[in-house]
């Protein structure tokens, strides 16, 4: 297998420029965040309500919850979801998959770990400890995992509603979900790069000993 390219400054960054109405939501999801990872260092996560939340972030609590259905997606989504799929669509159409996939998250680690250190090692550190948010990020992963559907059904010629080809996402969004849960467990001394890499080598060459 060939090794991914380095990560770029931003995966968002060759992308046109959103327009007025999209930089205003985008700044209100940013601020309902930022508002969300303060106080929960403060208070902790059980303490920290949407009131509290909406107040720091300086809107209403309706407007948090039109941006944020629970408290859990506050934590658990960035503004780099949704480009994965369009990052993938955009690799090359004969790198073999696994390239592809290595590079995009290589991509998207090396930016959320260059902006914003201490929200990436709390993100983990709340998946590892809140039950309320391991469980939102299990229920999420089938939306990341269909989205990945149909990228490799446009790779594979296959259907994306193949249970072959919902087996193989899946497996792989459970695998990238450890990583955060086992860089948390070990103090975030691990580079998340090497995680990502050892991660999908599972998938490359198999478990050894197997």
């Amino acid at each position: 297998m060939t090794a991914a390219a380095p990560a770029p400054t931003s995966p968002l960054a060759d992308r046109p420029r959103p327009g007025l109405r999209e930089r205003k939501k985008i700044k209100t999801r940013t601020a309902i965040r930022t508002a969300t990872y303060e106080l929960i260092e403060q208070h902790g996560y059980d303490a920290t309500t949407i009131e509290q939340i909406a107040e720091r972030a300086e809107v209403s609590p309706s407007t948090v919850f039109r941006y944020f259905p629970t408290k859990e997606d506050i934590v658990l989504t960035d503004e780099y979801d949704t480009v994965l799929e369009e990052d993938l669509r955009a690799r090359p159409a004969d790198e073999p998959w696994l390239d592809s996939l290595r590079y995009v998250l290589r991509k998207a680690i090396g930016t959320s770990g260059a902006e914003e250190p201490e929200v990436t090692r709390l993100r983990s550190r709340l998946m590892l400890e809140v039950p309320a948010v391991r469980s939102r990020m299990i229920e999420s992963m089938s939306e990341t995992g269909r989205l990945l559907c149909r990228v490799i059904a446009e790779r594979t010629g296959r259907d994306s509603a193949d249970l072959e080809v919902r087996v193989y996402a899946m497996s792989l969004i459970g695998g990238l979900a450890e990583i955060s849960v086992h860089w948390a467990q070990n103090n975030y001394r691990d580079d998340l790069t090497d995680l990502v890499d050892r991660t999908l080598n599972v998938f490359d060459r198999g478990l050894p000993g197997l």
